[in-house]
């Protein structure tokens, strides 16, 4: 089985059109993905619309928690602008009460089985949706991951791709599709071959100009959503 690992899209639509678009030549049907649909950027409907149709296993991400509390909080939304800019603002804006609902309602980690073993999907950490696990986490950080009853781990967070073998259990995670941080300003993603155990990495370039157009129009008090895609000026 071929399955196609996705996270932390953060409303970037040009992103994941280009993701989605390799997924398709490459004949891939299923997506994984880690969470964080929403938040940073500006584009959260079109980032469900091109996931229509596709069968998509799913889990939400600590943006998409903050997206739900934001829905009943003023004060924690705006508290929310000044540190991550207008993304979750747009989403409450522009996501449809069907859409907005099944995000909410996502889980925040599930088991998914295959004939070669399970997959542990969750955010951050199975321990800890808002942990960051980087590639340069310790041996003993990482031991923990060998008690685990599954055989593969699916996680974002942190916007680096990531392979980790840990005993038994191999740790993912596909880098960022909306938000990359190693510098490399392209749309990341993986595929997991789990009759193989092969995982390849990924990242589609795509005309970020948009992107940075739009953060430096919007939240210009916040630079870094621009300069993230950056590599000199």
């Amino acid at each position: 089985m071929r399955l196609c690992i996705l996270g932390d899209i953060h409303g970037n639509y040009l992103a994941l059109n280009s993701v989605l678009k390799s997924i398709k030549e490459m004949g891939g049907s299923t997506l994984l993905i880690a969470g964080d649909f929403v938040g940073y950027y500006f584009w959260p409907a079109k980032v469900f619309d091109l996931l229509r149709g596709w069968d998509v296993v799913a889990i939400r991400g600590n943006h998409d928690r903050m997206f739900e509390r934001a829905k009943s909080d003023p004060t924690f939304l705006r508290n929310l602008e000044e540190r991550y800019g207008s993304g979750l603002r747009v989403a409450l804006d522009e996501l449809d009460s069907e859409t907005a609902d099944w995000l909410i309602n996502l889980p925040n980690s599930l088991e998914y089985s295959t004939n070669e073993g399970k997959i542990l999907l969750c955010h951050g950490s199975p321990w800890d949706g808002d942990e960051y696990v980087y590639p340069d986490a310790s041996e003993e950080s990482l031991a923990r991951y060998a008690d685990l009853a599954v055989r593969w781990v699916i996680q974002g967070h942190t916007h680096y791709p990531m392979r980790k073998d840990v005993g038994q259990v191999t740790v993912i995670n596909p880098g960022s599709v909306g938000q990359p941080r190693d510098r490399n300003p392209g749309a990341q993603w993986a595929v997991l071959d789990t009759v193989s155990a092969r995982v390849d990495y990924f990242c589609e370039h795509y005309d970020v100009r948009e992107i940075i157009s739009e953060a430096r129009k919007r939240n210009p008090d916040i630079p870094y959503l621009a300069n993230v895609f950056v590599t000199s000026e």
